[in-house]
């Protein structure tokens, strides 16, 4: 399989890997032949990238590090317990918030040993999924890169949850955002976006009242968009005043927001969304974070197409446990030409590099 951008492919093309909506549903098949019809409301929904098969990648295999019915199980569980909570008129019932809690840190234990059973790199790009519930699948996504990070970290259990936990609530303040500056598809008015803002202060005002939450659970909702410049919000927070737990989730933040579909803009590729990380690494964010982020996230994913400094392009066919930018590739064209594909592992090639991702349709 290879993975394209909808906008480049083509009619008749094969569907390789079935598309779902964040409700469990199919929206397509894999092995449909897709039509144009097809591919533009896949266009429409959002939906930027596809693996699709293609004649010598039959044997890659894209393996996210949830399963499909795992990820879908773990959004519906994150999708019932928030809207349980906005159910409570004034999000100020700390008796919902704290049964949510404990749901959730059932979830953060099961997540931690599903990533700490496996030693593929953190890998998520396992589905195109539509954006209907973005605050859902974000908080998951969030969750999962914090863990990860966390890991290469070395925090213990009990920090690991703790981190998780605030992950999985970073974004509880945005309950109280209208969903129609939420889901706005154009550029926010000033006041909108002040009132985008807000949802860094109401997620810590809600948290820091449930007295079975780690106050420092609430810090994450408070500080996950404050910068170690000092150009964040809502404080303005610098340096060593914001948590060590704030400057991770403010990794995984911006890296799942840039790299998922989003009803105002396309989502980039992860490579593409490391870039940002890296351009922001000791100005924006904590640089041994970001260094931990690289060794534990395939920024590379298995079906993309890659090309070396040395003119050569293929697709990435597996990845190296710790090297995030050095994964397995199978050469499909040298100099132009296509011949006889073989496999190069960048772990072992040094001098080889990628320098660019192709996600064309050819």
């Amino acid at each position: 399989m290879r993975l394209v951008a909808t906008t480049s492919v083509e009619a008749e093309t094969i569907l390789a890997k079935a598309i779902y909506n964040e409700k469990g549903q199919i929206l397509l098949n894999e092995g449909i032949m897709l039509k144009d019809v097809m591919i533009q409301r896949l266009q429409d929904l959002g939906i930027s990238y596809i693996f699709i098969k293609e004649e010598g990648t039959e044997d890659i295999e894209y393996k996210g590090t949830l399963s499909d019915p795992m990820r879908r199980e773990a959004i519906q569980t994150i999708s019932a317990t928030f809207q349980e909570i906005q159910n409570d008129p004034q999000l100020t019932s700390s008796f919902v918030v704290e049964r949510a809690s404990k749901r959730f840190s059932e979830l953060i234990r099961y997540l931690l040993s599903e990533i700490k059973g496996k030693s593929e790199l953190l890998n998520l790009l396992s589905e195109a999924y539509t954006y209907d519930n973005y605050i859902f699948t974000h908080s998951l996504n969030v969750t999962l890169y914090a863990l990860a990070i966390g890991m290469e970290l070395k925090l213990t259990s009990k920090e690991l949850e703790i981190l998780g936990l605030g992950a999985l609530f970073h974004d509880i303040g945005k309950l109280k955002v209208p969903l129609d500056i939420l889901l706005k598809p154009e550029r926010l008015t000033d006041n909108e976006f002040e009132s985008i803002k807000q949802h860094a202060e109401e997620g810590f005002q809600i948290l820091r009242k449930v007295h079975t939450i780690p106050l420092l659970v609430a810090h994450c909702a408070y500080q996950h968009h404050e910068r170690i410049n000092g150009t964040g919000y809502p404080r303005g927070l610098q340096g060593s005043d914001i948590h060590y737990f704030g400057k991770i989730i403010a990794v995984a933040d911006v890296f799942d927001a840039v790299t998922s579909n989003r009803v105002y803009r396309r989502a980039m590729l992860p490579s593409e969304g490391v870039e940002i990380l890296y351009a922001g690494s000791g100005t924006l964010f904590d640089q041994k974070v970001v260094e931990a982020f690289r060794f534990a996230v395939a920024i590379y994913p298995v079906g993309v197409s890659v090309v070396l400094n040395d003119g050569r392009k293929g697709i990435v066919s597996g990845q190296n446990t710790g090297l995030g930018d050095r994964p397995r590739i199978r050469i499909m064209e040298h100099n132009g030409e296509r011949g006889i594909p073989y496999e190069i592992d960048l772990k072992q090639d040094l001098n080889v590099v990628i320098i660019g991702c192709d996600t064309t349709s050819k």
